[in-house]
């Protein structure tokens, strides 16, 4: 579990760099083989929708046969405060335990009158459930990833609202 949050952490981090300059981002699917080649795919179609259902199809049938896999999808994500743009991502460990997380990272885009800014993840899912896991390794794990996409991780600190 603490390498699947480290890579949804880079991931996520790519993202937020991508969003922070008022692009929509195009669906990511990060994944890891058994040799520990990664791969990260921008999933492409004529209509974001149909992008990120493609996507998502291809993180439930893992036909690459990775050991484990990120999405992020740019979103309109409802939280207990309201709706917000944000980055959704779901990351799965395959195999003989699997184990998987789902959370969202919220946003305000930029545009020609608002900042860019950028919010702390939500969690809302992991796998045995957030009330029975110990949910701070997997968070500490996902800003570790996070940090070390040192470029992103910039940006993202540079425009964080805590």
């Amino acid at each position: 579990m603490i390498e699947i949050a480290s890579m949804a952490g880079y991931i996520t981090a790519h993202g937020v760099w991508c969003v922070s300059e008022g692009e929509t981002l195009i669906p990511i699917l990060a994944y890891e083989l058994p040799d520990g080649e990664r791969v990260l795919e921008r999933i492409q179609a004529d209509d974001l929708k149909d992008a990120a259902a493609a996507a998502q199809h291809a993180l439930e049938t893992n036909e690459a046969g990775a050991v484990r896999a990120v999405l992020v999808v740019d979103a309109f994500v409802n939280f207990q405060w309201g709706r917000s743009d944000a980055l959704a991502v779901e990351a799965v460990e395959y195999g003989l335990t699997p184990w998987s997380m789902d959370l969202a990272v919220p946003y305000q885009p930029l545009t020609d009158s608002t900042a860019f800014e950028v919010y702390g993840p939500t969690f809302f899912d992991v796998t045995g459930g957030l009330d029975n896991v110990n949910v701070a390794p997997v968070a500490d794990s996902f800003f570790d990833g996070a940090e070390s996409h040192t470029d992103a991780w910039a940006v993202w600190k540079a425009h964080q609202v805590v």
